[in-house]
């Protein structure tokens, strides 16, 4: 799906994180959703590399990035430790100030590198997410209903890591292609990428990554004490998903960044591989720009 990229593992503070890097022209760090990989961008990634210097990750605990022991506080899964490991990549890339593309989970951990590295992001597109604190504030049954696995995985271990791994490939399925004819937007080879990905370990560290969410990450947001994301934002969410149903997102993202802009466009969650021609065109036009 990489064919023109070249492959790296990068060791970090606390993690190896494995990724792919191509293209030419400004850097521009792309960050996976759950329970994906770097793999998500690949209908987009190509033609990126045309105008960029495209950077594309695992996050730790994800695809053959390493799954570092937690501890009680969920802190080495905070998206706090996550931007670290990507201001490191990049440092060792060679890319010292640079643009973000990211989606779901990997859109908070792009959220908290903007705040704690605001000299080293230039501009950040962030897919189908509203922020995790105002999210978690703003819960109702439909939400609920919808985000259920937010609240499934952050139970104690090891209950959701029991269930999940007693068939992965099902719960892979259940949870992200939908439940009727045609609701699968993955192409077979990304596919086959992410259930191959979705181990016994990942399933840990992912549980991880969501616990961290509900309760270090919320602390570090409250830390910030009204500070706001400084660089230009656009935020583009599913027409057809749980954020356009459940949350003005464009209002909730200008609580927590000052230069905010975005639609929805007609898809669901996975925009990127559902839509990638209008992820491309926005993604185009937005990091033509310079800030």
């Amino acid at each position: 799906m990489f064919e023109t990229f070249e492959t790296f593992d990068i060791a970090t503070d606390g993690a190896t994180i494995h990724g792919v890097a191509g293209g030419s022209g400004p850097p521009l760090l792309l960050l996976h959703g759950n329970p994906q990989t770097h793999a998500m961008w690949h209908r987009i990634a190509p033609a990126l590399a045309k105008r960029h210097s495209v950077v594309a990750c695992d996050l730790r605990g994800y695809g053959a990035s390493s799954k570092p022991a937690s501890t009680p506080d969920h802190a080495p899964y905070s998206k706090r430790a996550m931007a670290a490991d990507m201001v490191t990549v990049m440092d060792r890339l060679g890319h010292g100030r640079f643009a973000v593309g990211a989606h779901d989970r990997g859109a908070r951990v792009a959220h908290r590198l903007a705040l704690d590295h605001p000299d080293r992001v230039s501009r950040m597109a962030l897919l189908d997410i509203a922020p995790t604190r105002e999210m978690y504030r703003e819960t109702t049954d439909g939400f609920a209903r919808d985000y259920w696995h937010w609240f499934f995985m952050i139970q104690p271990a090891p209950l959701p890591e029991r269930m999940m791994a007693a068939d992965p490939e099902g719960f892979w399925r259940w949870r992200c292609c939908g439940r009727g004819p045609g609701a699968d937007p993955f192409a077979p080879e990304a596919l086959a990428a992410y259930l191959a990905a979705f181990t016994p370990e990942t399933i840990r560290a992912t549980c991880e990554d969501y616990r961290a969410a509900a309760t270090v990450d919320i602390a570090h947001d409250d830390a910030d004490a009204g500070r706001k994301v400084a660089c230009p934002l656009l935020i583009l969410w599913g027409a057809n998903g749980a954020i356009e149903r459940h949350f003005d997102c464009l209002a909730l993202w200008r609580e927590r960044a000052v230069d905010v802009r975005g639609r929805a466009l007609p898809g669901g969650h996975y925009l990127a591989e559902e839509l990638p021609e209008a992820v491309l065109a926005e993604f185009g036009r937005f990091f033509a720009q310079t800030s």
